[in-house]
């Protein structure tokens, strides 16, 4: 019999797993390609010709390690949004620094808020460093800001993690409603702002920048409209002795060269920036239009992807998932009870798009069948 080196008891309690099966994985065990990869809220429309450019002349340069310390998209940052270089930390995507975040707040045992539902990697996290989950239900497929900020005072929680706007609905609050919960928050709870998809947000579902508040931390990427998803580069924008603490655990070399270097391109062409996000609203506008000659319900949505309303339970959302998957168009739904009554569209090409339009009511048929 052969003897294992021995995990922490924490480790061996956990389940091995991923909070997503990729559609690489799906597409491995189909034994074929997907025809519409619209389902993992990525930018299909791309990085601007302007970073592509960058990154075909930074392949040279891959020998060198990155710069640990992210000077220069740290001034960038710092310059584009009006703050210093020392409000800002930058990490491998909001997932990497989600979980510095639990590292660095949460003790083994304590509880964390979060909404029923939401984005399943930060509950990966507070799970793979002994927290404890308290979880709060939506409210008419929004994340009931007033439930959070209960469960927050009533469990006495160091970490209160809120999207805006939301992932999986896609739907947002207003910045003064947000603002209202920073004001009503516990001095000793962090908030962890995950605002992935500001970009494509409402102006007036943003709340002014404020980095003298010790207890707000606001993420950022350049995942989603900006098109770099595939590079892994994301930021926390905070307090500065909050943004300090990152260095006792971050990875330094976390953020690759190549990321470092497309990231400062991707910010410099706003002019791209403004017609991805054009773009996008056309897409949510046309999916939004699929949804409704098809007899299903479309969520509002302030992100890069549409939420629909199929009715029912989970159930019926599965299998329309399911025979859409068959059909090799790539979307996903949300797993929590009530909010798994939906399937979520990701935006994407035209051509992608039309091959959901197409496939779509033959879908809903088996489904219904």
């Amino acid at each position: 019999m052969t003897t294992h080196p021995k995990l922490t008891a924490l480790a061996e309690s956990l389940p091995a797993t991923v909070p997503f099966v990729g559609p690489e994985a799906q597409e491995r065990q189909r034994g074929r390609p997907f025809r519409a990869r619209i389902g993992a809220n990525e930018s299909g429309f791309g990085p601007s010709p302007a970073v592509q450019a960058v990154i075909a002349a930074a392949a040279g340069d891959v020998w060198k390690y990155a710069d640990p310390e992210n000077h220069d998209l740290k001034a960038a940052l710092g310059a584009h949004l009006g703050i210093a270089a020392e409000n800002i930390v930058i990490g491998e995507g909001i997932d990497g620094l989600l979980g510095l975040i639990v590292r660095l707040f949460v003790e083994a045992g304590q509880p964390v808020v979060t909404s029923l539902g939401a984005y399943p990697t930060f509950n990966y996290h507070v799970a793979g460093f002994g927290g404890r989950l308290v979880t709060v239900p939506y409210a008419n497929d929004r994340e009931d800001l007033n439930g959070l900020l209960a469960a927050v005072k009533r469990e006495d929680a160091p970490l209160l993690y809120l999207s805006n706007p939301d992932n999986p609905m896609g739907t947002w609050w207003e910045a003064d409603e947000i603002s209202r919960l920073i004001e009503a928050l516990p001095e000793t709870t962090m908030l962890v702002l995950d605002e992935a998809y500001g970009e494509t947000a409402p102006a007036s579902a943003m709340p002014a920048l404020d980095v003298s508040r010790p207890n707000v931390l606001r993420m950022r990427t350049f995942s989603k409209a900006y098109g770099l998803a595939g590079l892994r580069c994301g930021y926390a924008l905070g307090e500065t002795q909050m943004i300090r603490a990152f260095d006792k655990v971050r990875n330094h070399f976390g953020v690759n060269r190549v990321a470092q270097t497309a990231a400062l391109a991707a910010l410099a062409d706003q002019q791209y920036l403004r017609s991805v996000v054009a773009d996008v609203d056309a897409c949510r506008k046309r999916i939004a239009g699929i949804a409704v000659a098809n007899g299903l319900v479309a969520l509002p949505s302030a992100t890069n992807f549409v939420t629909f309303d199929c009715g029912g339970d989970g159930a019926p959302a599965l299998r329309v998932m399911q025979e859409l998957i068959k059909r090799d168009v790539f979307v996903r739904k949300p797993m929590a009870p009530v909010l798994d009554r939906c399937i979520r569209v990701s935006v994407g090409p035209s051509a992608e798009i039309d091959l959901f339009e197409q496939e779509l009511p033959e879908a809903l048929k088996a489904a219904r069948g």
